[in-house]
Parts: structure tokens; C-alpha cells; sequence
């Protein structure tokens, strides 16, 4: 699995005038399921995600994680959205290609469990919908963004 991780003030996502998802500080994860991923991927990936030690500490280190942005234990927001696209290959042309996604219904399976795995594990968790068009607006704090990938294991 794949994400793209970034700190933010604030984030939010709109479908036709609607705002369904909204945080403010916490992370804007794009998250995109590949061919072969299973739900330990996503598992795994949610580990590393709540663990990433991206925030400041009071020496403005970055040195906490999202479940402890303070170091007194104040809680960041989760907006998780489901982007195929981090799975383009674009070394073959100007259109890039992308066949490394999962199939849309495995991708939909695999966000869905991610999304009801992150809120077990964490108090603030929004979501934009699989497979709409969106309108996301974020501030990005830093800026900080970081790429993630848990591959699975090879056969």
C-alpha cells in the first residue's frame, strides 16, 4: 500500500458543495491500495502511519507522533483519501499508466478496512469518498510530506 502523508493546520474535502470530511492539525493521508496488497499491508501501514514521529516537540525537534502532538497528550486528526493514483508509473511517456492499482472493488475493500482499522486505533478519523470526485484544500504545516509504502511480501 501506498500513502502520501502530510502535516497540516487544516484540511477538508468537498463533494458538490459538501464538506464530508474535515480536520484540523493532524495528517492529509492519500492512500492507494496496489495489486497484491492485502489487509496486513494495510495494517502495517496504519501502524507506521500513528507512529511517524513528524510533529515538533517543545525544542522543535520533530520528534512526536500524531497520538501525542503536544507531549501532554493532545490527539491530531486523520483525514484519509482514497487516491489511485499514487500508483502511476510514468517512466514510459507523458500519460502515465495505472495498472499497479488495485482493481477499483479490491481498492474500495482494502480503504474501507484501512478507514475502520484507523478509527479502532485512533479518536479522529474523516474520510472523502471512494471513488468521486473531490475537492480537497489543505495547509500543508511545515510544508511536511512524506511518502509511505508497505509492499507485500514476494511469492
Amino acid at each position: 500500500m501506498l500513502a502520501l502523508v502530510q502535516r497540516v493546520s487544516r484540511a477538508k474535502v468537498t463533494v458538490e458543495n459538501e464538506v464530508i470530511g474535515a480536520i484540523g492539525r493532524g495528517f492529509l493521508v492519500l492512500v492507494c491500495a496496489e495489486h497484491g496488497d492485502t489487509t496486513t499491508e494495510a495494517d502495517k501501514l496504519l501502524a507506521k502511519l500513528l507512529k511517524l514521529r513528524i510533529f515538533n516537540d517543545a525544542n522543535g525537534k520533530m520528534n512526536l507522533a500524531i497520538q501525542n502532538l503536544d507531549g501532554a497528550g493532545t490527539v491530531g486528526g486523520l483525514l484519509l483519501v482514497s487516491q489511485f493514483t499514487l500508483a502511476a508509473e510514468t517512466t514510459g511517456g507523458n500519460r502515465p499508466s495505472f495498472t499497479a492499482a488495485a482493481a477499483p472493488a479490491v481498492g474500495r475493500e482494502l480503504f474501507d478496512y484501512f478507514v475502520a482499522q484507523a478509527r479502532v486505533a485512533h479518536p479522529i478519523v474523516q474520510t472523502g469518498r471512494f471513488a468521486t470526485e473531490m475537492a480537497v484544500e489543505l495547509v500543508n504545516d511545515g510544508p511536511i510530506t512524506i511518502p509511505m509504502r508497505v509492499a507485500p511480501l514476494p511469492i
